[in-house]
Formats: structure tokens, C-alpha cells, sequence
């Protein structure tokens, strides 16, 4: 078997049909064991759990092709962790984490004539997702669940490169105080979708979100951590209990750290301070880094130091790293790169 007759360099990030992905049930108060399946239709029931009350979590990596032409993920484990707590505070039985990494190697090695070849910029994105699969019409946890993960191939999120882009404060909460935000949870999406279209309906590239609770901190955009740099070239992230934490962001500020020297620091931000910093980025998988040039309150703008024309030089750093590691042209932190398929 070769690759799949695919135009590699014409994908977009869209799905499209692998033949092969993972399925385990949870019934009578255990899971059974998964398997592979080649069909990808979900048949539930007209009150499943997912349907009525939306329980339901989901997490997004990638597996690549590097230089070598080994298949590889990146930081499964820590996909694990965050899907096994994910699943905790929506009442759902939490799948076990060495069963999530090996479902995650069954899928890819099924798929590996999916997983685009190295230096076409296109990746085989992976969706692990889980929802409440049995009926249930009082206001209550379901009693039956499926765990599933399918993988699309996907080309890059910027084709061309990745160009700033425009933010806007919304009037809009993400999450609530004490709440949900701090889980990938499909509800938390499905809530920023409304202002998602305003901001687009007004010419802006995304929202940013402030702090519930008082509306003076920065929090997060709708599908992606921010980080920004110092005119003294400190990496600045957001620290809140209503932030989700993102794998990237989490792996973005260890390199700044440890591979680019930097300082970090992890604290609320006044958006008052925004104006004052050079670089900003939004970070997540399908991009690594959106570079961010601008940033409108209300009519007012805050331009970043970095400008509008392309990556600041910190987030093109930073950007080149993660990325180089994922494709094994730089060594990285030991365990990160999981290696699926041999050459």
C-alpha cells in the first residue's frame, strides 16, 4: 500500500472520510474493549444523553510524517490527561488514559496512507471525542457512553503563511465564574458561536474574551489560548481558573524557557497593559501560533509593537521550535514526540 491519491498540497481544514476509526462503549458501569471500525455513522437514540442535556468533550491533536518518514503524534498523553479530567466535571466515565494513547496509535497506523508526507505542510488531524450515548429525560448523567476518534487529513491552517490578524473585545462571556471553562467541553463551543459570527459579521478575525467576573482581564479567544511578548522580550500568558489549558500554549511556554532563554510569566493581565506589548499570539493546534496585530475595544485600537505585516520575531521563534521538533528537525523534551510508525 502507498499513499492515498490525494493532492497533499491543495487540502484545507476540512473532514473528509479516513477508512478506519475507534470505538468503545461504556454499559453496565464499565467500558468494553474498542475496536476499529470502517463505519462512520453514529446511531443513538432520540433522547441519548448528548441530545438532550449535551454531555459530551472532545480534544484535537495531529500525527505528522517526519523528515525521517516516521509517523508520529505529539503529546498524547497529556490529550489523555486533559479528556480524562474533562470528563470528571461533566460527570462522564473518565476513558482510560493508556487506552486513549493506544487508540490513538490503532487509528493512525489504520490511516497511515492518510497521514500526509513530509514537506507537503498538510497533517492527519485526530478527533477523540465522547458523549452520552444512553436515553435520559430526567436532568441526570446518562448510564451509557461511546468514546470514539477519527482521523481527516488536513492541510495547513495558513496556506501562504500565517498573517496577523484583527481581534475584538466582545460584549460576550466565554465561560462563567466556577464554571465549565476550563474543559474542553463541546457546550463551551457551541456558547461562542454566536459572537464568533458577530465578530466576523463585523470584519474582525475572532473575539477576545475577558474575565467573567469583573471584565478586566484578559482570558481567551473562542478556540485558542493567547500569549503575549514584552517590548523586554518576557513571554506573557493569562492566568485564570475559567481558561482552558491548551497543550500548545502549555508547550509554547516551556520552549520560551528552556530553548529560547526567555522569562515567563503566568499571570491575569489587565487588558489596560495590552498596549504596552510587543507580540501577541493565539495558540492552539490546528494553527501552533495565529500571529495577532491588532486588538479593537469598543472602536478603540491597540496596535501591537509587531505590526500587521507579518510574525513577530518571538512568535516566529517560537513557532519554528514547536513545529521543528513535531517534524524531527529539532531534538525535543524527552516523551514529547510519540512515535507511531517506524519508516
Amino acid at each position: 500500500m502507498g499513499k492515498a491519491n490525494i493532492e497533499w498540497g491543495k487540502l484545507g481544514f476540512n473532514y473528509s472520510k479516513t477508512p478506519q476509526r475507534y470505538v468503545a462503549n461504556y454499559k453496565d458501569g464499565k467500558w468494553e474493549p474498542g475496536f476499529l471500525t470502517d463505519d462512520n455513522k453514529v446511531v443513538i437514540s432520540e433522547c441519548a444523553g448528548i441530545l438532550q442535556y449535551c454531555q459530551e468533550i472532545f480534544e484535537g491533536l495531529k500525527a505528522y510524517t517526519q523528515a525521517n518518514g516516521d509517523i508520529v503524534a505529539f503529546r498524547p498523553d497529556l490529550n489523555a490527561d486533559r479528556m480524562f479530567n474533562s470528563a470528571k466535571r461533566m460527570e462522564m466515565p473518565p476513558y482510560p488514559k493508556e487506552d486513549f494513547v493506544a487508540a490513538v496509535d490503532k487509528v493512525v497506523t489504520a490511516n497511515a496512507d492518510y497521514v500526509p508526507p513530509y514537506g507537503s505542510g498538510a497533517t492527519l488531524y485526530l478527533r477523540p471525542f465522547m458523549f452520552a450515548s444512553g436515553e435520559v429525560i430526567g436532568v441526570k448523567p446518562a448510564d451509557e457512553y461511546q468514546f470514539r476518534i477519527f482521523g481527516t487529513p488536513v492541510g495547513p491552517y495558513f496556506k501562504g503563511g500565517a498573517k496577523p490578524i484583527t481581534l475584538c473585545v466582545s460584549d460576550f462571556d466565554r465561560a462563567a465564574p466556577h464554571g465549565t471553562g476550563g474543559i474542553k467541553a463541546g457546550l463551551n463551543y457551541a456558547m461562542s458561536l454566536h459572537a464568533h459570527v458577530i465578530a466576523h459579521a463585523n470584519g474582525y478575525d475572532e473575539n477576545l474574551y475577558l474575565d467573567p467576573q469583573t471584565r478586566t482581564f484578559v482570558e481567551e479567544t473562542g478556540g485558542a489560548n493567547i500569549l503575549f511578548v514584552t517590548k523586554d522580550n518576557v513571554l506573557v500568558t493569562p492566568k485564570s481558573p475559567s481558561i482552558l489549558p491548551s497543550i500548545t500554549r502549555r508547550s509554547m511556554v516551556y520552549l520560551a524557557e528552556h530553548y529560547l532563554h526567555m522569562k515567563v510569566e503566568e499571570r491575569p493581565i489587565k487588558l489596560e497593559e495590552v498596549k504596552d506589548f510587543q507580540e501577541a499570539g493565539l495558540c492552539g493546534t490546528a494553527a501552533v501560533i495565529s500571529p495577532v496585530g491588532k486588538i479593537v475595544d469598543h472602536g478603540k485600537e491597540i496596535c501591537l509593537g509587531s505590526g500587521m505585516e507579518k510574525m513577530g520575531p518571538v512568535t516566529q521563534k517560537l513557532y519554528d521550535t514547536l513545529t521543528g521538533i513535531q517534524q524531527g528537525k529539532i531534538e525535543g523534551p524527552e516523551g514529547w514526540v510519540r512515535v507511531i510508525k517506524k519508516a
